[in-house]
């Protein structure tokens, strides 16, 4: 049985263009991304929808290939990686584009889902009413809290909290992380960009994600967000598991 899905992507209150993009895999449920895109509109833009469209047509193509969850995902994100740079080269203008990407997988004859991540988009699960986060965020102030450097609560209004330690659109990635999702019937996972996490703290998103409805779930995170400010494209996408 396929999981039930809903995604949504919105401009925000103060950017000029959109530069999140997702994908789903409307037919069978089989992958869910999303990626947020950086280095001016166009460059954004051009990156978070060469990503996606890179990771869906590798997926698509390799999915019965014999090929592990993980294996499946490393090389979708590092394909994504390879076509970015590759038109960085073509298109000077765009040389400074990169994008994140988080990607969820139901492999065939797999119990559970496997993600890969790279930068700060994250993938939550909800168990009941305890939200989770499940991708480490790939920022220096993410390794700064973990380090003991910072406080969370120094990090969250910290000025350097948008600063990447990697992203797609670099020749060499020094990390994708990628794991086996521990859930159960019932769980919800969301994948969203930053312009939702940046506005609503966790207990917040896990009041709305527990809405029923996941088309009422994702417009709720979404307007929200704009009600907070909206400062940023706000992304989401919400899975339930069967």
């Amino acid at each position: 049985m396929k999981p039930l899905f809903t995604g949504l992507s919105d401009q925000g209150l103060l950017r000029t263009a959109n530069q999140d993009a997702y994908c789903i895999d409307e037919s069978e449920g089989r992958f869910f991304i999303v990626a947020d895109g950086m280095g001016g509109h166009a460059g954004g833009q051009e990156a978070s929808r060469m990503a996606t469209a890179a990771i869906s047509d590798y997926l698509t193509e390799y999915w019965n290939a014999e090929l592990s969850a993980p294996e499946l995902l490393q090389e979708a994100l590092l394909k994504a990686n390879q076509a970015i740079v590759a038109d960085q080269e073509q298109n000077p203008e765009r040389s400074d584009m990169g994008t994140t990407v988080v990607t969820v997988i139901f492999p065939p004859g797999a119990e559970k889902p496997w993600c890969a991540h790279v930068g700060d988009s994250r993938l939550y699960r909800l168990r009941g009413s305890q939200l989770t986060q499940i991708t480490e965020d790939h920022t220096w102030i993410a390794h700064a809290v973990k380090t003991g450097v910072l406080l969370p609560e120094q990090a969250r209004n910290h000025p350097w909290r948008h600063v990447l330690a990697q992203c797609l659109g670099r020749e060499e990635i020094e990390n994708i992380d990628v794991q086996e999702i521990d859930v159960q019937s019932g769980d919800r996972l969301l994948i969203c960009s930053d312009g939702l996490t940046e506005e609503l703290p966790d207990p917040l998103i896990a009041i709305y994600l527990e809405e029923e409805n996941h088309e009422k779930a994702a417009i709720g995170l979404v307007e929200a967000a704009k009600d907070k400010g909206g400062r940023d494209n706000i992304t989401v996408v919400i899975i339930t598991i069967p």
